[in-house]
């Protein structure tokens, strides 16, 4: 009859997990394909890598002197380096700049530039009304014509127009100019325009930007050559000092090119009567390099006007504009010479960097003494005035180029990126032997690492819980000689420790030792 043994086994939760498979199992290649491959240690890298010194300090091998030597001369070599570089890299967020002076050759025609003149006087005294006086109180300081004094129908003058009063009594360029000449052609008042600046009516010739004129040669006599009449006569009388009040006698003037607006009371120069006043200009076009290195205002790229009123900027238009807009947010209207354009205060200051490229005419004034005896008598019978008249009231202005050549002053900046680059890289191969795909190599690296360590951090298993489970096994009488390293009965007697049911078939055992000793 056959004996069944019946034995209860108790194991953990380890034990009830899967054993793994041998190495002569077979593997799936996705399985195989979606482990992870372990990162390379330090040495290993170091023994790899690009960066000079590093196998020899880092790499496998035994370590004594040798390899401190080379660990510190590394260490040596990559402080030089990042003292250098540190040293480069303050220069270059220096934005260093030069400005480089290159004289262009001989033109056979150069654009003649605009200039603008103003007699110092603003209004004409006998053209004044007792309206205009009265409007004007503010500026001229005058008493009224009529010695009576403004009378009641007085305070009921109409509103003043500026432009009106300043074109009635302003001084007439057609009454000022008695010769014009331009590169040996007669010229005329017809040949300027009408502007407005803080000295009342002023008058620009070669205004038009579209057909400037040309000066087809260098030297007096090739430019603008005017002879004006200042009409002292014609000055206000100085009853009491005002802010607007002028002890000169003469004209004022400023050379600038067409694309800019007069800017007279600030860049003009004075021209005196009694005397002949050369100018001989030289033109210069110069260059300033935008931000970072300069704070030059660079084009608008869509061709609009950057400033409402004004065809394209300047420094002399932002100007007016400023003023403009903080006369008309305290008294809420303009003065004749601002930009006719609506909008407001800005409310802050007002800054007017450089624009990037622009046109200047630097100048050389010289002046000698006129008349002299015999053309003061000549004048004098010519335009029928005294010879006192003549040397107190007549000038001449001559206006040329020195010569058909014009300076370039370009801003150049002297360390730009490339440069420093270059430096940079020379830095590097000279200390420590590396490139861009060292340090590339360097990162990679250190990615490989800490995203090992990551995905250990993420996977590290739970602490086993120990829960027993139960299950019963049943084994035949037939298994347990198959399985017992002695087949024969005479083992089990011969030696007890090596049978596999040790002390079970002792006929004097408990009963319950069946399930208590048995272990599987």
């Amino acid at each position: 009859m056959p004996i069944e043994i019946v034995c209860k086994i108790k194991f953990s939760e380890e034990d009830a997990k899967p054993k793994e498979k041998e190495e002569g199992d077979e593997q799936s290649l996705l399985g195989a394909a979606c482990q992870g491959v372990p990162p390379r240690d330090l040495a290993t890298f170091a023994s790899s890598s690009t960066l000079h010194g590093l196998g020899h300090a880092c790499g496998r091998g035994p370590r004594g002197l040798r390899r401190s030597l080379w660990a510190l001369a590394l260490l040596a070599s990559l402080a030089a380096f990042l003292y250098q570089a540190v040293g480069l890299a303050r220069n270059y967020l220096a934005r260093p700049h030069l400005a480089s002076l290159d004289p262009a050759g001989v033109a056979p025609a150069l654009g003649f530039p605009a200039v603008t003149l103003c007699n110092i006087n603003r209004f004409r005294h006998s053209a004044l009304s007792d309206a205009d006086i009265f409007h004007l109180a503010n500026l001229t300081g005058l008493p009224p014509k009529d010695r009576d004094g403004h009378r009641a129908a007085g305070l009921r003058y109409p509103e003043p127009d500026m432009v009106d009063i300043l074109n009635r009594t302003g001084h007439q360029l057609a009454d000022m100019l008695k010769s014009c000449n331009f590169s040996g052609h007669h010229c005329s008042a017809s040949n300027f325009s009408v502007v407005y600046t803080r000295y009342g009516k002023c008058y620009t010739f070669n205004a038009d930007p579209q057909s400037p004129r040309p000066s087809r040669a260098g030297g007096m006599g090739s430019g603008l050559e005017i002879m004006l009449d200042i009409q002292q006569e014609e000055y206000l009388p100085i009853w009491r000092e005002t802010n607007e009040t002028s002890f000169e006698a003469g004209i004022r003037v400023q050379i600038h090119s067409q694309e800019e607006p007069p800017y007279i009371h600030q860049l003009g120069f004075g021209v005196s009567p009694g005397f002949q006043t050369f100018v001989s200009c030289q033109e210069q076009r110069l260059t300033y390099l935008p931000q970072p290195w300069g704070n030059c205002r660079a084009e608008s790229e869509g061709g609009e006007p950057e400033l409402q009123g004004y065809a394209s900027y300047s420094v002399s238009a932002c100007r007016l504009r400023c003023e403009k807009e903080a006369v008309l947010a305290r008294c809420h209207c303009r003065m004749v010479h601002m930009p006719d354009s609506l909008g407001g205060g800005s409310g802050g200051r007002c800054a007017c960097p450089m624009p990037c490229n622009l046109t200047r005419y630097g100048k050389e004034i010289s002046m000698v003494r006129i008349p002299n005896r015999s053309s003061a008598r000549y004048l004098a019978r010519k335009y029928n005035r005294n010879e006192t008249y003549i040397r107190e009231n007549f000038l001449v202005l001559d206006v040329f180029f020195e010569a058909l050549t014009s300076e370039s002053v370009e801003q150049r900046a002297v360390y730009g990126l490339s440069a420093f680059l270059g430096d940079i890289g020379g830095q590097m191969g000279l200390f420590i032997g590396a490139s861009v795909l060292t340090f590339l190599e360097i990162l990679d690296y250190i990615y490989e690492v800490s995203w090992d360590r990551l995905k250990r951090t993420w996977r590290r298993p739970k602490p086993p819980l120990r829960t027993s489970t139960g299950g019963i096994s049943t084994l035949g009488l037939q298994e347990l000689k198959e399985q017992s390293p002695c087949p024969g009965r005479g083992c089990a007697e011969a030696g007890g420790a090596s049978s596999l049911l040790p002390n079970h078939h002792h006929p004097h055992g408990p009963p319950g030792g069946l399930f208590e000793d048995f272990a599987c």
